[in-house]
């Protein structure tokens, strides 16, 4: 029932020479994620039959250094028979304007977009790990520095200015994360089945704009974390007509 499609349509011989690159950083992934750094983001249903595989690949990838991993909840499966209990139109919305933005419209469960730019199938780690090896670098990805400071009851964050070839325009934005939760789900494909979703975006609010140039944020901790969030990331993105683009730069914190 659930709508897949094989998205890294590349030229034979780019697919061959990127499946040797990743073969050369090792097959576990470690090795690539020290030396590619990545935002993966997770558009998921507990109305997906196909997504417990993506869910359980999602939490090993939280482990590995240098990645920030985050599960998005999308609504458009409710339907079907059970009510995702962390759904949210806002995680549709972004998945939509992800796609509009790549100009294909791909639109499905498990899908997983790296670095804002490109997606793979969120089961898939080869797919992934393909995506991540691209989209590093790509238009300013993980390329603009970013710290983030302590100053009594807030944070400070200082965005570095664009980096060569990267957008000159965008947002810090605020994800309040929940780092883990066991769902047992009554209803629909995944009947009966108990799922663990990993850093679960609860909320998203954007901090301040960017121009490209260095700039300083200022977030009072009261506001990193809500009702139902343990955890925050932190994302400085590109932005063209209102859609998401590259992720700039990234940071998590509140134990993820």
């Amino acid at each position: 029932m659930i709508e897949s499609f094989s998205i890294m349509k590349l030229p034979p011989a780019i697919k061959a020479a990127v499946s040797c690159l990743v073969l050369l950083v090792g097959a576990a992934g470690v090795a690539a994620a020290a030396d590619n750094p990545a935002v993966v983001e997770l558009f998921t249903s507990q109305g997906c039959s196909s997504c417990p595989p993506a869910d359980a690949l999602l939490s090993k990838l939280a482990q590995e250094p240098g990645v920030i991993a985050l599960s998005l909840p999308v609504d458009y499966w409710d339907y079907i028979g059970w009510k995702d209990t962390f759904a949210s139109p806002a995680n549709t919305a972004r998945q939509k304007a992800y796609a509009a933005a790549r100009g294909d419209n791909h639109v499905y469960t498990p899908q997983a977009v790296i670095n804002g730019l490109m997606h793979a199938v969120g089961s898939d780690r080869t797919e992934v790990s393909t995506a991540r090896a691209l989209s590093f670098g790509e238009k300013g990805a993980l390329k603009v520095p970013m710290s983030v400071g302590d100053d009594g009851d807030k944070l400070v964050v200082r965005a570095g200015g664009a980096a060569a070839g990267s957008a000159k325009w965008g947002a810090l934005w605020l994800f309040q994360v929940t780092k883990s939760r066991a769902v047992a789900i009554g209803r629909g494909e995944n009947s009966g089945h108990s799922v663990t979703y990993t850093n679960i975006v609860r909320s998203t609010r954007k901090i301040g704009d960017w121009s490209g140039a260095a700039a300083s944020y200022e977030i009072a901790k009261s506001d990193l974390k809500g009702p139902d969030s343990d955890g925050y990331v932190l994302m400085l993105q590109a932005s063209a007509g209102g859609k998401p683009g590259a992720i700039l730069a990234a940071a998590k914190g509140g134990g993820l």
